[in-house]
């Protein structure tokens, strides 16, 4: 009998470091191949891009953790549906800057608004889906505690901007914010209408030569040339 709990043990113990291996290598990979994205010139960027989409659609599915943990869920969206009200908040203070320092520029009709930005906010919400659901929940089987997973979770999540000085701290600032608040709440709709709240009023705020367009690694070298390569944060 004690040899078997001792085998037993030995498997789970075997079990536990095969699965630990399976996060590292997912994390690694999928963050690799994101970053590669950023960093390659077309044509070859557009098929790279489906290659790292593939990757984390398979490794979500491989190790699928359940839509409540993944925050897909109605639980608690009422209760941390106030972020959405502080980042209109903010958006509606940056407006108001720019409106007086003549640096706004709003499409002219609301249908045009969202002709525009629509794909922005879906792309929006793809970032935060990545951000907690695959790469916060991976880190914080890893990591020992879960505000060391969600720091690291934003720093590479900043580092996947550079090098946009300033995308690269306002996704630093919001990466850390959405984790701790993912980890607090478990929903991720607020969050993502949050990130697609501020990521418009950065396009509509910032002049373009100012943020390069919100264009992120290769991109954002390239700004101004007539080739510009397709980039992960446009909107």
């Amino acid at each position: 009998m004690a040899e078997g709990l001792v085998l037993s043990s030995g498997n789970e113990e075997s079990a536990v470091a095969r699965s630990r291996t399976r996060v590292i290598l997912e994390l690694v990979v999928a963050y690799a191949l994101i970053l590669i994205v950023c960093w390659t010139p077309r044509p070859w960027q557009k098929l790279l891009w489906w290659v790292a989409a593939a990757s984390v659609v398979i490794f979500t599915s491989i190790s699928f953790d359940g839509l409540q943990a993944m925050g897909l869920r109605k639980t608690n969206f009422l209760r941390s549906l106030w972020v959405v009200g502080a980042a209109l908040l903010l958006a509606a203070i940056a407006l108001l800057a720019a409106a007086k320092l003549h640096t706004l520029h709003l499409p002219g009709t609301l249908v045009l608004f969202i002709e525009t930005y629509f794909a922005y906010a879906v792309w929006a919400a793809v970032q935060q889906f990545l951000l907690q659901c695959f790469f916060l929940l991976r880190l914080v089987r890893l990591l020992p505690n879960v505000k060391l997973a969600a720091v690291v979770a934003a720093l590479i999540f900043a580092l996947a901007h550079l090098p946009s000085p300033i995308l690269t701290l306002i996704t630093s600032i919001w990466g850390l914010a959405a984790c701790l608040l993912f980890l607090r709440y478990r929903n991720l709709y607020p969050l993502a209408i949050a990130h697609a709240i501020f990521g418009i009023t950065i396009a509509i705020t910032v002049p373009g030569p100012v943020d390069r367009n919100m264009r992120v690694g290769l991109g954002y070298l390239t700004y101004g040339h007539t080739h510009k390569p397709l980039t992960l944060s446009k909107p």
